[in-house]
């Protein structure tokens, strides 16, 4: 089932916490590409330096202060593109950053797109698994609860550990421990803080 605008609609933190374990999906032209959500980062608005939206609404980052439950992708460096879930209740902006997926289904698929053979190495960092899901700048405002690209309950009962960290790759707003994590998951980008 996938997830309802209603459950993006509160607190970023808690959404971050609770999409672990959630499965994002992908339905692409060469098949349907499946993976577990296993490391997480949330970022609020004006009172949060290290976000998009701490100096306020821009042609880029609109989407944050949207409709919850909105992709939010941008490209980091001129060379990855991140995916981030609109978070709160409009016009409050937030958003959480998908970091790291463990891979469920097309497994195949996600290696010729990341042209690598090593399953460990293949979405275990935001830019990583956005290549390997097929997650390009075409889908910045996707609509996350009714098109291909969608998160769903993973469907199990499975009680999972959380860790919280701090973000990782940010020079400001270190100290928050806003980045979540599912404990001793082998696809995680880093289990310690630093």
């Amino acid at each position: 089932m996938i997830l309802s605008k209603s459950f993006y609609e509160r607190d970023t933190k808690v959404v971050a916490q609770e999409l672990l374990g959630k499965i994002l999906v992908n339905k692409t032209k060469n098949g349907i590409l499946k993976g577990k959500i296993v490391e997480t980062e949330a970022y609020y608005g004006l009172d949060d330096a290290a976000s998009h939206a701490s100096r306020g609404k821009t042609k880029r980052n609109s989407v944050m202060f949207g409709e919850a439950g909105i992709a939010y992708i941008y490209l980091n460096y001129g060379v990855h593109f991140l995916f981030n879930i609109v978070t709160e209740k409009s016009p409050k902006p937030g958003a959480v950053l998908i970091r790291a997926l463990e891979p469920v289904e097309g497994i195949g698929a996600m290696m010729k797109n990341r042209k690598i053979k090593s399953i460990h190495q293949l979405t275990n960092g935001p830019g990583k698994l956005t290549k390997a899901m097929g997650i390009d700048i075409s889908f910045n405002q996707f609509d996350l609860t009714g098109s291909d690209l969608a998160v769903e309950e993973d469907g199990s009962d499975c009680l999972i550990e959380i860790v919280k960290a701090p973000r990782i790759g940010i020079s400001v707003a270190q100290d928050k421990l806003l980045r979540y994590y599912i404990k001793d998951n082998s696809f995680v980008s880093r289990s310690k803080s630093s």
